[in-house]
């Protein structure tokens, strides 16, 4: 049986809700208990705690598998297994998100390469940023930030480095990305010695497979209905699919049956454009998971 250990804070909301649509559903005391349980017989024990500590914990043993973000994994130098790219943020699945060098707005530094030695800098991530400054072949001098990094420039700092999906929040304060530092999604880890272990690696698939089929289940829908067989072509011809739709003659022999997994976003505007083209009997039916 595995450990888990899964993020507390930004990633909490998602990742519970895609280990539910994975059929391995977090159950808890309340929103603030560390302690949970999954009813799966493949998961012992699990617990919530912050991203920033699970690469390690992960690594040392205390849990055969975590979910963590990219960033915290480089910034740990946490020596795990990457067992799968979980592509999703706290507000949306299949985007990225990046540690950037950010500066005043109306500071003269436009690169990297054009800052000065002895630059004060505030942080979350002081081992990413160390290394991404001597790799830059400059000094700086790097302050460790517990949150509201932002606002400590220019009084405290002369530039960030910071984890941001859109720059939104930086611009809001003033700040001008000058460059990406990192890119980072979600990630599936697990410790060395627990995935040598051919039968607790074969649960870790299992699971991977789930979380995976859950992921790429989001957004999308199973659309069916039926049309007749003049109007085939013409339905058909406006309807997207993840490969190719599937085609049912039924009994009464000129008419077909259709379905189809089609993104949700759009449907809107999909089903009106079916209706006119022929299509009867629509049926739009939510999806969990899409495996293979």
């Amino acid at each position: 049986m595995l450990k888990l250990v899964i993020p507390k804070g930004s990633l909490e909301g998602t990742t519970l809700e895609i280990l539910r649509d994975a059929d391995l559903n977090v159950r808890r005391s309340g929103d603030r208990e560390y302690h949970a349980r999954i009813d799966d017989p493949r998961i012992e024990q699990v617990r919530i705690l912050r991203p920033q500590e699970i690469p390690k914990y992960v690594e040392d043993g205390f849990f055969d598998l975590g979910i963590t973000g990219y960033d915290w994994v480089r910034e740990s130098g946490a020596d795990v297994v990457d067992i799968a790219d979980l592509p999703y943020t706290k507000t949306d699945v299949g985007t990225v998100v990046r540690i950037v060098l950010a500066v005043a707005g109306d500071s003269p530094y436009n690169r990297p390469e054009d800052l000065p030695d002895g630059l004060r800098v505030s942080t979350e991530y002081p081992n990413l940023v160390e290394a991404y400054f001597k790799a830059l072949g400059k000094k700086a001098a790097v302050y460790l930030s517990y949150g509201a990094t932002e606002a400590k420039v220019p009084e405290m700092a002369d530039a960030v480095v910071e984890l941001t999906e859109t720059g939104g929040t930086l611009r809001k304060h003033g700040l001008r990305i000058i460059d990406t530092v990192l890119e980072s999604t979600t990630r599936l880890i697990a410790n060395r010695e627990s995935h040598a272990d051919a039968g607790k690696r074969q649960l870790m698939e299992e699971i991977k497979l789930l979380i995976l089929g859950a992921l790429n289940a989001r957004g999308k829908v199973l659309i069916k209905f039926n049309v007749a067989e003049e109007d085939l072509d013409a339905v058909v011809g406006v309807l997207p699919s993840m490969k190719a739709p599937t085609l049912s003659r039924l009994l009464a022999g000129d008419y077909y049956a259709v379905e189809s997994v089609v993104e949700k976003k759009g449907i809107n505007l999909l089903i009106p454009e079916l209706v006119k083209r022929g299509a009867e009997d629509i049926i739009e039916i939510p999806i969990s998971k899409i495996i293979g």
